[in-house]
């Protein structure tokens, strides 16, 4: 199976793609983490994105805050998906995170995730290798259906709940 690249434009944004590694494992999906920085180590990050598929990635997860070009970048030298998370700084409470990861020129697309959404950058990563693979698909199903058997649980509780009233 191939493995998922997850790359982070600083150290501090560690703790933001904790749910990214939890969910990969679930899965069974290896990945690599990196600290590389589109503006502080360019070549660096152009290297890694240009080799990914070489190196066996599926796809990169790239996360990134203020400026947020990591992704972008990353999507310039690669033509294996690309799914940018943006990370919530201390500044205008990610939404520059958010506008610099989306808005992409045509023809260099990036997947972009709610701000701080790991966890959803990590399924959508699942999804797209699921795509190729019948036994990660399955689970990605068993995923889903799980989820909805878990909400109509909880709906059933608020149900009984509302007729005891």
């Amino acid at each position: 199976m191939k493995k998922v690249a997850i790359i982070m434009g600083s150290d501090s944004d560690l703790p933001v793609l904790k749910p990214a590694f939890r969910t990969l494992e679930k899965f069974g999906i290896e990945y690599t983490v990196k600290v590389l920085s589109a503006h502080r180590t360019p070549d660096q990050a152009a290297d890694f994105s240009k080799n990914a598929k070489a190196n066996g990635y599926a796809c990169l997860i790239c996360a990134a805050g203020k400026a947020a070009h990591l992704a972008g970048v990353m999507a310039a030298h690669t033509a294996l998906p690309v799914i940018g998370i943006p990370v919530k700084s201390s500044t205008m409470d990610g939404l520059d995170s958010l506008l610099s990861t989306v808005q992409m020129p045509k023809g260099v697309p990036v997947a972009t995730v709610a701000i701080d959404g790991a966890e959803n950058a990590a399924l959508l990563a699942v999804q797209m290798m699921a795509i190729s693979d019948e036994e990660l698909y399955n689970k990605f199903v068993e995923y889903k259906e799980k989820m909805a058997s878990d909400i109509l649980e909880k709906d059933a509780k608020i149900q009984q709940l509302a007729e005891e009233k």
